[in-house]
């Protein structure tokens, strides 16, 4: 193309492809070392697709000694929203997913492959641009928006295939008199790849995770430069991922069709493309037994804010969607349970490519874990974080009761061989801890005594004062039990549960019907942590003073 033409495209100076290339020199990593990327456009919320995007090549490039980092993929200024970046920044550091290079939270951008915000290599793209004008690669193209669609709805009448190729790409073949005329009459113009491809003829490319897959050529010219002199995805992913190194790119399967595209975009100009792989969607059942995508529209939970409101700790959706990209990481975590999930290796030939199905109950499964792991006082620190965020008063009231919180949250967690696990969020301690606050504690006589039936009031008044007669707060907990076994044998019910179980009806019940009448008025529930542990931290005042109710 004449430089006539191509200096009224790019009138101000731009850098060499000779400094550029230059600028950006091969990476020296060791042998295997992975370099991956996310690139995320800063669009608004932060959903479960985003973390999983980030995730599994973090771990690739990590757990190979090899650079993770972050590309603010910027270049659609149209859909940029405010605050965006930052929401991006504290949500993968909040789950603990560290990148090596690119944008940082209340700093400048770290590393040397820069700048890592795509509308700040405004001129790199359009130095490559003009480069393939000059080896006539490309061609601007002149069509206005009415004439695209003009186009298209006359290749949907002629059952033509949709597209900006062959004879349908009617800039591709314009004289140079007639662009330049163009040019000098100020019409508005994008600049197109001339694509070489021919759409009858196939090509096989190998995807890391689905395998071989076959493909016609692409023949689409598609923009690379828009009019605001921005470039499109296509273009600069290419630019920047060969600059940066890039040699995996782990992607959703949106992508796959553009697969044949974008290796023909490498191979034009000659260099070596990243690796490619293409996670399928997170799925999901719906109300009719049916598979379907994970949708930011319809389900709370791809959004990465249910999480958080919830309160599932970090590390519990970060294991849980381990467990979702490699089938084997529970059996992993199952032999290794007190390890951390960076020492998992994530297996690029076990990473699901078909398309995952959301588990809510699995997820709180793993969030019991994660949390039955922790320490009483990591528990207090961690709840007590969310509270202040969600439950301002009930928070206050942890901060004044701290110790008291800390024994609350340790009982069955020391020294026993079955961690208690009652909390799957944090969420769930409020209701799981507010029957040891005697503010809190609402159960009435008459509700007790519904809980307890068939047992009469008489039957229930001779099992409490019974208890309350002989309860000391320094028997051990062999005594403790003793004791009411004791009362259970007087008052005609089993000790022993084997003979319950041959003969039930020659008891009014077992010894652990005893223990729940003493359950139910010391906390209100039918089912909770050991009561002579919660009995210890009570204390014998509050203890007795829930029984003398009855």
């Amino acid at each position: 193309m004449k430089a006539e033409i191509i200096n009224k495209i790019f009138p101000n100076p731009l850098p060499t492809i000779e400094e550029i290339e230059a600028k950006y020199p091969p990476r020296q990593l060791p042998e295997g070392a992975k370099v991956t990327r996310v690139g995320p456009s800063p669009t608004g919320l932060m959903h479960i697709g985003n973390l999983i995007a980030a995730l599994i090549p973090e771990r690739l490039a990590h757990q190979s000694n090899g650079v993770f980092f972050l590309r603010i993929e910027d270049t659609d200024q149209k859909r940029k929203v405010d605050g965006a970046v930052d929401l991006i920044l504290s949500s993968l550091y909040g789950y603990g997913i560290q990148n090596d290079e690119g944008p940082v939270l209340n700093g400048p951008e770290k590393g040397n492959y820069g700048p890592y915000f795509q509308s700040a290599r405004k001129e790199i793209y359009q130095a490559y641009v003009k480069d393939w004008l000059e080896k006539d690669l490309a061609y601007p193209c002149f069509c206005t928006e009415e004439e695209n669609e003009k186009n298209h709805a006359l290749q949907v009448a002629q059952n033509a295939r949709p597209g900006y190729h062959g004879g349908w790409a009617r800039c591709r073949n314009l004289s140079e008199e007639t662009v330049l005329q163009n040019l000098n009459e100020g019409k508005k113009f994008v600049i197109r790849f001339k694509s070489p491809g021919h759409y009858n003829k196939k090509i096989v490319i190998q995807d890391v995770l689905r395998g071989k897959r076959e493909f016609p050529e692409n023949d689409l010219d598609i923009v690379i430069l828009k009019g605001d002199g921005l470039p499109t995805y296509h273009f600069a992913h290419l630019i920047d991922d060969h600059l940066m190194g890039t040699t995996h790119v782990i992607r959703g399967e949106e992508w796959l069709s553009s697969l044949p595209l974008h290796i023909q975009l490498f191979q034009t100009m000659g260099w070596k493309p990243p690796k490619y792989g293409h996670i399928a969607h997170v799925q999901k059942m719906d109300e009719n037994g049916n598979r379907r995508k994970f949708s930011k529209r319809l389900d709370p939970e791809a959004k990465l804010t249910y999480y958080s409101e919830k309160g599932y700790p970090k590390t519990a959706l970060i294991e849980y969607l381990l467990n979702l990209a490699n089938s084997n990481f529970e059996d992993w975590r199952r032999a290794n349970p007190d390890k951390p999930y960076t020492d998992f290796e994530l297996s690029l030939n076990k990473l699901n490519s078909s398309g995952a199905l959301f588990d809510l109950v699995k997820l709180n499964s793993i969030s019991k874990d994660v949390i039955g792991k922790m320490t009483a006082r990591e528990i207090y620190d961690y709840a007590l974080e969310w509270m202040k965020n969600y439950d301002v008063p009930f928070s206050e009231v942890m901060e004044k009761n701290k110790d008291y919180m800390i024994r609350i949250f340790n009982i069955e967690r020391e020294g026993v061989k079955k961690v208690r696990k009652d909390i799957a969020v944090w969420s769930d301690v409020k209701n799981e801890v507010s029957y040891f606050f005697d503010d809190q504690f609402t159960l009435t006589t008459g509700e007790a005594y519904k809980l307890l039936s068939p047992l009469s009031v008489n039957e229930i008044m001779k099992i409490v004062n019974a208890f309350v007669e002989n309860y000391d707060e320094a028997d051990s907990k062999e005594i403790w039990f003793e004791k009411i076994k004791k009362i259970a044998e007087v008052n005609g019910f089993a000790t022993d549960m084997k003979a319950y179980k041959a003969e039930p009806s020659n008891f009014k019940g077992s010894v652990a019907d005893v223990a729940k009448v003493l359950r139910i008025f010391v906390t209100g529930k039918e089912q909770s942590p050991d009561l002579y542990a919660i009995m210890q931290v009570m204390g014998k005042d509050r203890v007795l003073k829930r029984l003398t109710i009855a």
